[in-house]
């Protein structure tokens, strides 16, 4: 059995390879670089779970990054819970045929409670007098504490949100790397998230990104020599690719100007989405949105309204779901794509005066969709480093406080994923396969695939 390092850099595509990827352009050639087969939606707890299971949505159940709990009434994004992956993972799998095998899943999703021998993710500590401190949860707990009394607390503000950068991809790779050495599993799992931020903050035409093209690399670097150190094989795979766009499309919004959206009025003012009375709504997740309709007599009529919604270009009935490998019963009745060039929010308010208190934070479990708007500070807030300096003091203080400093211009994203690529523009917009071995080199490759490739490099 060979270890292995399975590197995912979010958003890299076949044509980045060249000039600005030293590093990934050597494994490159040393080995063999495809264009990855993507799935629907192309978005990362999807991704990351085919490539895993080696199957579609339909058998592993991630339809989304979050999805409606029929049971609960509630929406939720980005649970950590391993139990909610169904089906045969990659490590499973390797420990079936040598029972000596370990994996070390560094900030690939669905972490906690994997069956792995070394783990990290994001967790912060939620106190109850309301504060957030920044923390991360490992196995065996007292990674964490070795890890972060070396590096720092992972930072988390620079995972998510307006002043999110290379810094939280550095410290994984630096992280990553001291398990690698310390530990030597079988299987390395390392997230590098770092392209998913300016390329959906400027899009992918902005000169830009070429420099962060570069820092990814640097960090891949890392990672790829000290592989050759340990003598491991190395996949570098990416999820999706992030294509510009220009058109918000508020889909919740022509579902409640319908009638079929209900929003409930809190007592201080501001509305929130009221999932369990509503005949329609839509879980918005970058260009695909679930579509959960209560009553089968609405089916119909909510699909000839969103078929007829300018962005949309195409409705998708439970039939159709299995062309794309989504028909689950977590997906929605209906699931709505974007058409090229645009993607879906959340937003279900009418008027901004009544927008929900999460709607202007950084709120990705409350908020009942994505929002690629908390990569941006509000640019309407006339002295915005002076609020957030206010609220980090009222935080540092013990005092609860609200970090409203997200704007609600959807407008300002310039980037997204979740379709399927363009025909013929496959390089620039699926994922891609760099491999440190021609022995799983061919023609046609996609994300089910992984798994497969990642076995037949270990084990023949």
């Amino acid at each position: 059995m060979r270890p292995l390092l399975i590197l995912d850099v979010v958003g890299l595509t076949y044509d980045m390879l060249g000039p600005d990827t030293p590093h990934l352009s050597r494994l490159a050639a040393e080995g063999f670089a495809r264009p990855l087969t993507g799935i629907l939606p192309g978005v990362t707890c999807s991704a990351q779970a085919t490539m895993l299971t080696g199957t579609l949505p339909r058998e592993h159940g991630i339809v989304a990054n979050g999805w409606y709990f029929r049971d609960l009434a509630e929406v939720m994004f980005w649970r950590q819970s391993n139990r909610l992956i169904q089906g045969e993972r990659l490590y499973e799998a390797g420990k079936k045929r040598d029972p000596g095998y370990t994996t070390a899943k560094m900030f690939w999703w669905y972490n906690m409670y994997a069956p792995v021998e070394y783990s990290m993710t994001p967790r912060p500590s939620y106190p109850a007098d309301g504060r957030k401190i920044f923390d991360s949860y490992s196995q065996p707990p007292g990674l964490r504490d070795e890890l972060q009394s070396k590096l720092g607390v992972f930072p988390l503000p620079r995972f998510w949100g307006p002043i999110a950068d290379i810094v939280s991809s550095r410290w994984i790779a630096d992280a990553s790397l001291e398990v690698m050495r310390r530990y030597r599993p079988s299987l390395n799992l390392v997230y590098l998230p770092h392209l998913d931020y300016n390329l959906q903050r400027l899009g992918p035409d902005d000169p830009r990104i070429r420099e962060d093209i570069r820092q990814v690399d640097a960090e891949a670097g890392k990672l790829i020599e000290a592989a050759r150190e340990l003598d491991m094989e190395v996949l570098v795979v990416s999820e999706y690719a992030i294509t510009a766009v220009s058109q918000p499309v508020p889909i919740n919004r022509v579902l409640r100007e319908a009638g079929y959206l209900v929003a409930r009025r809190e007592p201080l003012g501001w509305e929130t989405l009221d999932c369990g009375a509503c005949r329609a709504f839509a879980v918005s997740d970058h260009q695909l949105a679930h579509v959960y309709v209560r009553h089968p007599e609405d089916v119909a009529a909510v699909k000839t309204l969103l078929e007829k919604t300018p962005g949309i270009e195409r409705v998708l009935d439970r039939a159709e779901q299995g062309e794309f490998g989504l028909d689950h019963e977590r997906s929605g009745e209906l699931i709505a794509i974007s058409a090229p060039g645009a993607w879906f929010t959340y937003y279900f308010w009418l008027d901004d005066r009544v927008a929900p208190d999460y709607a202007r934070t950084i709120d990705i479990h409350r908020k009942p969709g994505y929002d690629p708007v908390e990569l941006f500070v509000d640019p309407q807030l006339r002295f915005p480093k002076l609020r957030m300096a206010r609220r980090l003091a009222q935080k540092f203080l013990g005092f609860r406080y609200y970090m409203d400093v997200i704007g609600l211009d959807a407008g300002i994203i310039k980037g997204s994923h979740g379709r399927l690529p363009t025909l013929g523009r496959e390089a620039a917009e699926s994922p891609v396969l760099i491999s440190s071995s021609r022995q799983i080199e061919a023609d046609r490759l996609g994300l089910v695939d992984v798994k497969r490739l990642a076995l037949e490099l270990q084990f023949s």
